[in-house]
């Protein structure tokens, strides 16, 4: 039987985005398939460093991408692209959660896998409808603020699956309502179906984070909602703001009191 952990660190290496997909939709169909299985001798992570990548899309801080308006078409497929470009680093956030991190439940191995297959679906669905805008993933800047993070958290599962799915994939379920309802304003329902599905499918992502967050909290003997906020403090300097999607975030696992104080940082 083949080794996961060797096959994810396979799909983190293709560099090119149609390589990536295919070898991501391979691993999680031989997964599925019983082919593939974490090999508790599987050698030992090397260390974190950049994934596979195309030469494009130059990489820039956040504060430098330009900002367009959604009443062009430019602007439309300009923001089809960061949400592109989001789904392709959150392939490599799924099979680098199962790269890294050994000695899981089964069950784990199998949400990440699976999380990995709907990013490579996603960013398939949205490369497709970049081009009908007549454009192609690598034709804008985008920033690498969700790579950063899985870097910083390389050394702790506990600290990734809060941070990665549970903050920064969340801010997906919070923006992309909004982000929906403009399209409409601007009759671009092509894109909005395609949000919609991802935004559908995302919740589950974000979940798979919550319960492995418990998971790695009840293994440590730490209580989850303090651990959250202090992991928050740590990594995020009060950087995360609402609004929030209390129903989306609410069916993602976060508990009540979770939901009222994160509606306590503005």
């Amino acid at each position: 039987m083949n080794d996961l952990h060797v096959a994810a660190r396979r799909c983190l290496e293709a560099t090119d985005p149609a390589d990536k997909v295919r070898l991501s939709f391979e691993t999680w169909a031989a997964l599925q398939a019983g082919t593939l299985a974490a090999d508790a001798a599987s050698p030992a992570p090397v260390p974190i460093g950049p994934p596979g990548r195309p030469a494009l899309p130059r990489l820039v801080p956040a504060r430098e991408l330009a900002q367009r308006g959604l009443g062009t078409d430019v602007g439309r497929a300009a923001l089809v692209h960061a949400i592109a470009h989001i789904e392709f680093n959150a392939i490599d956030l799924a099979w680098d959660a199962i790269y890294r991190f050994r000695g899981k439940p089964d069950a784990y191995y199998v949400d990440w896998a699976s999380c990995a297959n709907d990013e490579a679906r996603h960013f398939s669905m949205l490369s497709a409808r970049l081009a009908e805008l007549g454009h192609a993933y690598g034709d804008f800047d985008a920033h690498n603020g969700l790579w950063e993070m899985a870097e910083k958290t390389a050394h702790s599962d506990t600290a990734r699956m809060a941070l990665v799915p549970r903050v920064l994939e969340a801010r997906g379920l919070d923006v992309t309502p909004g982000m929906m309802e403009r399209l409409r304003r601007q009759g671009d329902d092509r894109t909005v179906a395609i949000l919609e599905v991802i935004l559908r499918e995302e919740v589950a992502h974000v979940a798979a984070g919550t319960r492995w967050f418990h998971w790695c909290c009840a293994r440590d003997g730490i209580e989850p909602e303090a651990t959250f906020a202090q992991l928050l403090a740590d990594y995020m300097n009060g950087s995360l703001r609402g609004p929030f999607n209390l129903d989306a975030r609410r069916d993602a696992g976060f508990s009540e009191t979770e939901l009222a104080w994160l509606q306590t940082l503005g």
